[in-house]
């Protein structure tokens, strides 16, 4: 055995791996889940607040409409929309169809465009709905 026998790694890892657009939606679809989960705990307090009275409820507006507050709404609702294509996605694949490399390239490429169109169509449309548009 040579000395770079040796010094190889055992096992394939992302150092070695040229990145693809579908590894970094692997990422990015456990990324989301991780947030959505996360993001759970802000609808809850939403809810406790509506149900605590005035006092609570403008509190958590207060944090809600901050720029802070508007970031996690917005990724939480772009979190929402990717996790639902994707997870359709995956359900597709689980029936055994869509591995052809041009279609995983082709319905990836969807999935980002439509998830973010769709988030920043919905936030518009909150935006017109409430007058602050």
């Amino acid at each position: 055995m040579s000395m770079d026998e040796n010094n190889r790694p055992l096992s394939p890892h992302l150092q070695i791996y040229r990145w693809q657009l579908h590894m970094v939606m692997s990422i990015l679809h456990r990324a989301t889940g991780v947030a959505l989960g996360l993001g759970t705990i802000f609808l809850t307090w939403w809810l406790m607040a509506l149900a605590a009275g005035p006092s609570a409820y403008e509190t958590f507006t207060t944090v809600a409409s901050s720029m802070v507050g508007q970031i996690i709404l917005f990724g939480f609702s772009y979190g929402l929309f990717y996790h639902l294509l994707n997870g359709i996605r995956h359900l597709y694949w689980d029936a055994g169809q869509g591995f052809e490399p041009a279609t995983v390239r082709l319905t990836g490429q969807l999935i980002m465009v439509i998830s973010f169109a769709a988030t920043v169509g919905t936030w518009l449309a909150a935006y017109y709905l409430l007058g602050t548009l």
